[in-house]
């Protein structure tokens, strides 16, 4: 039996923040190593339903949310070509009084700075910037190395907690999955300020909007407490495309627009700076844990593409299953981690697979498009919420 009191997380993004509070809240000792000299979020806005908001709430970092997240009070799904509402699910105060939890839309870097400010002032945490976690070997020692690839530290843990994101390096060391596999898509970002943005046509400043065709969909929602807009465009990208960000072409953009509403694209014209993100995913049915005595959780594990907006919450809920299973099985670390493992793999499939449904759906054309407008329609709001239970109702193991 191996017990784990001293844990090694690899990566300081949401799903490290997040492991290191759980794992503190029941009494273990972490050490959080990021590879940065500063820990900063790049991105712009997020979605985080019930599923994810019960937990930051139970960790304290919710209340520090409050002052610049938003509460929107619906999800609207429009038609890109005309902007005619196809249907609507209630979220604000129906979402508390239905799933225990609010759905916020938050800046990534509100989320990261909350998350930051309650792992400083824990402590059983200790944070190091400027090292990253290289290897590991049998037995749980570390390798760390500065920036510039010099090894800096030796350390040994009972635990090595891998949340260093879809490129991880101890995802190949333990036969995990392969790299990330590029998804042929790419995410169109840009964040505008709704003073200055165009007055013939904004998305409303109190819920998500949706926009469907069958070229892509754009997904707008409100940030700092009304005050910007996060715009999101997914939509096919070319055979292969680069690891990480580029400029984007908003000329380039509206052509892959055909089609759409012209206030809408007057809106993309005006918008920018335009940031493409290839979207690349790892799958989730790869191996996740090594007797050796590591563990991935979030996109080291299981990045997926956003059309169920569930990525962040995934990271989120692995952070709390993992410590409760660690904490239910506190003498033998081995049938924790299997336990996190089964636990976890359905559910982030489930999520998976509900992301692919909604990419078919939001980007069906000709009759396949028609109906699902007329089945979309008929169905009353409350109808459409509940199709979100196992979704957004997820309460984590209780001990």
């Amino acid at each position: 039996m191996n017990r784990a009191r001293r844990i090694a997380i690899a990566g300081a993004g949401i799903a490290g923040l997040t492991s290191a509070l759980t794992l503190a809240v029941r009494g273990f000792s972490v050490e959080l190593f990021e590879r940065s000299p500063k820990v900063e979020e790049v991105g712009a806005g997020l979605q985080l339903s019930p599923n994810a908001t019960h937990i930051l709430r139970r960790l304290g970092v919710l209340s520090q949310l409050n002052d610049v997240a938003v509460r929107p009070q619906a999800i609207e799904l429009l038609r890109a070509n005309s902007l005619r509402k196809v249907a609507s699910v209630p979220l604000g105060d129906a979402a508390q009084q239905r799933w225990g939890a609010p759905y916020l839309t938050v800046h990534r870097a509100d989320l990261q700075q909350a998350l930051l400010a309650a792992v400083n002032a824990n402590p059983s945490i200790a944070l190091h910037t400027g090292m990253l976690v290289s290897s590991y070997a049998p037995g749980g020692r570390i390798n760390l190395t500065s920036q510039s690839g010099d090894e800096v530290r030796r350390d040994d843990f009972d635990l090595i907690v891998a949340a260093d994101g879809v490129w991880s390096t101890l995802r190949k060391q333990i036969g995990g999955a392969e790299a990330g596999q590029y998804s042929g898509y790419l995410a169109w970002r840009a964040v505008v300020d709704r003073s200055t943005s165009p007055d013939i046509w904004k998305p409303a400043a109190d819920r998500v909007t949706t926009l469907l065709s069958p070229h892509f969909h754009l997904v707008a929602y409100p940030l700092r407490c009304g005050e910007l807009i996060n715009l999101v465009v997914l939509a096919k990208g070319p055979p292969s495309a680069e690891r990480w960000a580029n400029v984007g072409n908003p000329e380039e953009l509206t052509q892959l627009m055909r089609g759409a509403d012209s206030r809408v694209l007057e809106l993309i014209r005006s918008a920018g700076p335009w940031t493409t993100w290839p979207l690349h995913q790892v799958r989730p049915d790869g191996e996740w844990i090594s007797p050796d005595g590591v563990v991935l959780v979030g996109d080291a594990a299981h990045a997926m593409t956003p059309f169920a907006a569930q990525g962040a919450a995934m990271a989120i809920e692995d952070a709390a299953v993992l410590a409760d299973m660690l904490a239910r099985h506190p003498q033998d670390r081995m049938t924790a981690l299997r336990a996190f493992k089964a636990a976890r793999i359905p559910r982030v499939l489930h999520a998976a697979r509900r992301g692919a449904f909604n990419r078919f759906a939001w980007n069906a054309a000709g009759p396949i498009a028609l109906g699902r407008d007329i089945v979309l329609s008929l169905r009353p709001p409350q109808s459409l919420a509940a199709d979100m239970d196992w979704l957004y109702g997820w309460k984590e193991p209780a001990l």
